[in-house]
């Protein structure tokens, strides 16, 4: 039988993560007054949205090797303060093997006691890097040595420079000229651009014949060629008189006044070390050599600019913006919660998006109940995760039924962190839930497809196995009439359905997205803006965020990727958490809720770019969870999506 194949939507690239990811826009709490105006909305045309979602991909790529680079000093700082009196002891050596046990990326860690002159290596056996590569290795080993010396930390370019596949990183021992130095394998960066290349269709998808790169149409879905590599590399996706900067330590009051002298400057936004200088006589190449030169920062980068809305507003236009400051919440809205932030290593720098839909303060009203079971249907998801250990059932492996649901893709993954990775653990990243439970269906092979005959079968035994809510963040344009009789089949059995609705830029309904028993979701930016990337159309129900989202990826490392793939989970998350605080709610009314209390974007009430709006996560736990005054739902929700539905197949 010929099934149609499902594939996991695409996954597009975002603004700059270090700059913007502490940085959320204002929303007045007035859900009647629009954020956001439809007339103003520019949707990419086909040509500049290839060009977005090349830029996108490169800026995926840079935030991962970001991700890699903090989860791999956090590690260190863990060994070096392991090493018992500061000697080269047993514990040190079990904690270096049991470290690289899980963490192949972890290539080779070394003992450096520069007073002794001492060095003892924990090497993988499969470690054999070239001639060439291994005299850069030598070179950066010395400089990470001397840095101990001084009891410094130190961290490497990546390198080769033309196929990155290491760098280098040290730690030193508290008040001791000794510590920890790793070698980090990097090869993470080329299994996100290929996830990418499939997900944004920048090559044939699922992969037939000789291999091409190719995209498809936004409106006509047929294949166009586009370039192979960097075809837009010289594009100047940045605003031309800014700049990211973050340094070692904080700049002093008397040399930020002497830096905003130099580059004619206003006060900076700042996000934790992290600072966005404006000038108005200097560009970003002058910005660039001048921090570089005379204060040589820890990173400097351009802020990369989002091109969705030509007004050209940039976030200095916005006074009511979100931004972390020293461990604290500045909030606008002066709520009468004080949001929980949670100790990730991770949260406070990338994961921007839980903020922005109001988790934090939503915790205050569930964390979630192990009793909520969230099936994800997708590629399989790493068992063997940390950040997610103790967060996944047994699930089901429906493309080789005897073997485990495990992700050899990484998209299953990623979706699960961002629905349950463990909170508050110290490490990676926070889930939407602190309790809850994943159930990993292996619907999509590992070329990152499947058949409606997988997904349909997924569905169904996700169902019949106690799942609650059900993830499905991939789709395809055809109504394929078995996989509507699988939704069905949940639906009636009270399951909260979710899909992902597509990231190609186009109107036309993805399914299952578009079927009315499901709540279809589609991806804003940072900015509450649509994602250039992201689908739309009368049968859009919510929006969430979706671009660089900072969760779990494959062999226990973390990867930051867009896409309505990854606004989809958190919608899951929020209707498991819903579910949590009021186990007695019905599908149609956990939907309804989401529906209902939402941040109104574009024109008031419901439009085809931003359906209802964006996701509000406390207002939703605030209506589901206990207020006397009866539930208010938007009436009629599921016929009316029906009711367009039969309007559309005319």
């Amino acid at each position: 039988m010929n099934w149609r194949r499902w594939a996991a939507w695409g996954l597009t690239g975002a603004a700059a993560v270090a700059a913007v990811s502490l940085l959320f826009p204002s929303s007045d709490n007035d859900k009647t007054t629009p954020r956001n105006s439809v007339t103003q909305l520019s949707v990419p045309k086909p040509a500049e949205e290839q060009k977005l979602k090349q830029s996108m991909l490169k800026r995926d790529m840079t935030a991962t090797e970001r991700l890699s680079r903090m989860d791999a000093r956090g590690h260190l700082r863990s060994l070096a303060a392991s090493s018992s009196g500061g000697s080269i002891g047993d514990k040190l050596q079990r904690a270096a093997r049991e470290l690289q046990k899980d963490h192949k990326h972890f290539q080779a860690i070394l003992w450096y006691d520069a007073k002794k002159g001492q060095t003892r290596q924990f090497r993988r056996e499969d470690f054999k890097p070239d001639p060439a590569v291994s005299k850069q290795l030598n070179t950066y080993l010395g400089y990470a040595k001397k840095a101990l010396s001084k009891s410094s930390s130190y961290e490497s370019p990546s390198f080769p420079e033309k196929q990155p596949k290491y760098f280098i990183a040290a730690e030193p021992v508290k008040g001791k000229k000794q510590g920890i130095i790793a070698v980090m394998d990097i090869g993470i960066l080329g299994r996100v651009q290929d996830h990418q290349n499939k997900n944004l269709r920048l090559i044939p998808y699922p992969k037939e014949g000789k291999f091409k790169v190719e995209s498809v149409h936004a409106d006509t879905l047929k294949d166009i060629t586009v370039k192979t590599g960097h075809d837009n590399e010289k594009a100047s996706h940045y605003y031309e008189n800014e700049i990211v900067v973050t340094f070692h330590s904080k700049p002093t009051d008397e040399q930020m006044k002497q830096m905003l002298a130099d580059i004619s400057g206003k006060p900076p936004r700042k996000l934790n070390s992290t600072y966005i200088f404006r000038s108005d006589t200097m560009s970003m190449q002058q910005l660039k050599q001048y921090f570089q030169n005379k204060w040589k920062p820890k990173y400097i980068e351009p802020h990369y600019l989002y091109l969705t809305n030509e007004t050209g507003d940039s976030i200095w236009d916005d006074p009511g913006s979100y931004y972390y400051e020293d461990d604290q919440v500045s909030d606008t809205q002066g709520t009468e919660e004080t949001p929980e932030i949670p100790n990730d290593l991770l949260f406070s720098e990338y994961q921007w998006n839980l903020p922005i839909i109001e988790t934090n303060r939503g915790w205050k009203l569930s964390k979630g109940s192990n009793d909520v079971i969230v099936a994800v249907v997708d590629t399989g998801v790493d068992l063997k995760h940390p950040d997610l250990q103790g967060r996944l059932l047994k699930g089901y492996n429906v493309i080789n039924p005897d073997q485990e649901p495990t992700d050899d893709v990484g998209h299953g993954t990623h979706v699960a962190g961002i629905i349950s990775a463990n909170v508050n653990n110290g490490e990676g990243i926070a889930g939407m839930m602190w309790g809850g439970k994943i159930l990993p269906v292996k619907a999509l092979d590992q070329s990152g497809s499947g058949t409606t005959y997988s997904v349909a079968q997924g569905i169904i035994w996700a169902t019949d196995h106690g799942a609650k809510v059900i993830n499905m963040s991939l789709g395809n344009y055809a109504d394929a009439q078995f996989l509507h009789e699988a939704i069905k089949y949940a639906y009636e059995r009270d399951v909260v359905l979710i899909a992902a609705t597509g990231n190609d830029n186009t109107e036309r309904p993805g399914y299952p997205a578009a079927y009315p028993e499901v709540l279809s979701v589609s991806a804003t930016d940072y900015n509450m803006q649509k994602a250039s990337f992201s689908n739309y159309g009368d049968y859009i129900d919510v929006m969430a965020p979706g671009e660089s989202i900072a969760s779990t990826y494959p062999d226990n490392q973390y990867a930051a990727l867009s896409g309505t793939s990854m606004a989809s989970p958190h919608v899951a998350a929020l209707a498991a958490l819903i579910r949590s605080v009021n186990p007695d709610l019905k599908n149609t009314e956990v939907m309804d809720i989401i529906r209902k209390n939402v941040i109104d974007l574009g024109d008031k009430g419901r439009d085809k770019y931003y359906g209802y709006g964006q996701i509000d996560v406390y207002a939703a736990l605030q209506a589901a969870g206990g207020s006397a005054a009866p539930l208010q739902f938007w009436p009629q929700s599921v016929q009316q999506k029906m009711d367009r539905a039969v309007e559309r197949a005319k």
